[in-house]
């Protein structure tokens, strides 16, 4: 028997103390189990093995939960599209109730092809089962990964996962999904099997509920995590120039970096990419101006859910230190939270690419110095003195040459901090496709 997963994370700023979602996620358990397991577990059998040799699932799309919407579903259908960065012979997919207070109930669930311009899907959606069965209650803080689903993809697939919710239930989201997404009114019911999009005529520019989507290939080396704030999450990736935005077309820096890969590497070396950014966060938890939107979503306390929870984890890019300073750190804290952050990745087996901080015209005189002693560790024999396995020269692709401080024109999207389209293409160009291939398991 496959063996189910619903677990319950300790999320930061979750509603329930440790205990009461723990009794939670042990009633879930035993009601859906002949006998328990103390230990989460990917669907099918297959535990949380980063090797490829071990393990034929790789995590392909990611979008990291961040709270709760602010409007509640009721009895309604969601369809999110979401971007596979590769493909192969069958899906799974993860739906979190991270930040919810209550227990989730997802009625159904079906996957689908997208051409990712509407509602609509090509062919008849394709059923998805947990466990076996289509109905799944997720307790509060916890997850689920779904049985296998036979659908065939392949790199740069938009995949449409639709879920119907039943009762009144506050979903946690990813807040800025940089695309539309779209829902059924509220108290419409299931329409996941609609090939048509017709009955979905509300939409949020946020993904809700759906948090991953993994693909069978054992062909992939492994699955590059790109974690960090905004600029990772995509701030600035619709920005075409002035009064021009394309919204849906996939072109954030780790979008476009994922396209090398499948283009630039040869078969042997193939990797997917996931995305676990997240805008306005922080990689020390210790900074004294971090807003309470985003406290609590630090480098540190997300790792397990965003990062090593995921499937074939062998590299991560690690983007962050910008948001640190103006919240009020310093060198020392910086370095310290990506030193604890680092280790623990390494002790996973999985290598780290860093950037030292990218540049802000609001930097004070100290956070350029604070800025400057972060860059000399991460750049020092450049493998963060031995703590990390390369860099990611970001810094210098976005820099000003007249001015350091500010972000080169053809990049900025105008508010001196974001890269636009043009600066998203140029940050994914100078990364090293043989430095990322050196993190394949063989």
């Amino acid at each position: 028997m496959r063996r189910f997963l619903a677990r319950v994370l300790e999320p930061a700023r979750a509603p329930l103390a440790r205990g009461v979602a723990a009794a939670l996620a042990l009633t879930l358990a035993s009601s859906v189990l002949a006998a328990s397991t103390s230990t989460a577990a990917a669907p099918d059998g297959n535990g949380p093995d980063h090797r490829p040799g071990g393990n034929a699932w790789f995590t392909s799309w990611a979008s990291s939960q961040q709270g709760l919407a602010p409007d509640p579903l009721r009895d309604q259908s969601m369809r999110m599209i979401t971007h596979l960065s590769q493909g192969g012979d069958a899906v799974r997919i993860r739906v979190q109730n991270t930040f919810g207070a209550a227990p989730l109930t997802v009625d159904a669930a079906t996957v689908a092809h997208s051409d990712g311009k509407d509602a609509a899907t090509r062919g008849r959606p394709l059923p998805v089962t947990f466990d076996g069965r289509r109905e799944v209650v997720i307790p509060p803080g916890g997850e689920v990964w779904s049985d296998t689903t036979g659908l065939r993809t392949a790199a740069q697939d938009d995949i449409a996962v639709s879920l119907s919710v039943s009762g009144t239930v506050a979903p946690g989201r990813h807040d800025s999904a940089f695309r539309t997404n779209y829902l059924t009114p509220p108290g419409s019911g299931d329409h996941t099997a609609d090939p048509a999009g017709t009955a979905f005529t509300e939409t949020t520019g946020s993904t809700l509920l759906v948090s991953a989507v993994d693909v069978r290939n054992p062909r992939l080396r492994g699955t590059l995590v790109a974690y960090g704030s905004s600029v990772v999450d995509g701030t600035g990736s619709t920005n075409c120039g002035p009064g021009c935005e394309r919204p849906g077309a996939n072109l954030r820096w780790t979008d476009d970096l994922a396209r090398r890969i499948t283009s630039e590497l040869p078969a042997t070396r193939q990797f997917a990419l996931a995305n676990a950014g997240i805008g306005g966060t922080t990689s020390a938890a210790t900074c004294p101006g971090i807003g309470g939107a985003v406290r609590g979503l630090d480098a540190a306390a997300r790792l397990e859910r965003d990062v090593l929870a995921l499937h074939g984890v062998t590299g991560v890019l690690y983007y962050y230190g910008t948001n640190d300073l103006p919240a009020g750190c310093d060198a020392a804290q910086i370095q310290a939270s990506y030193r604890e952050v680092f280790r623990r990745l390494r002790d996973a087996g999985i290598k780290v690419y860093v950037t030292p901080i990218t540049p802000r015209p609001g930097y004070t005189d100290q956070h350029n110095r604070d800025r400057h002693t972060v860059g000399t560790f991460v750049s020092k024999w450049n493998s963060c003195g031995g703590t990390c396995d390369g860099i990611l020269p970001f810094d210098r692709v976005l820099a000003d040459p007249v001015r350091p401080n500010s972000i080169n024109p053809p990049y900025d999207t105008g508010d001196g901090v974001h890269a636009n389209i043009a600066g998203q293409q140029a940050l994914a160009d100078i990364v090293s496709l043989p430095m990322l291939a050196a993190s394949a398991r063989r």
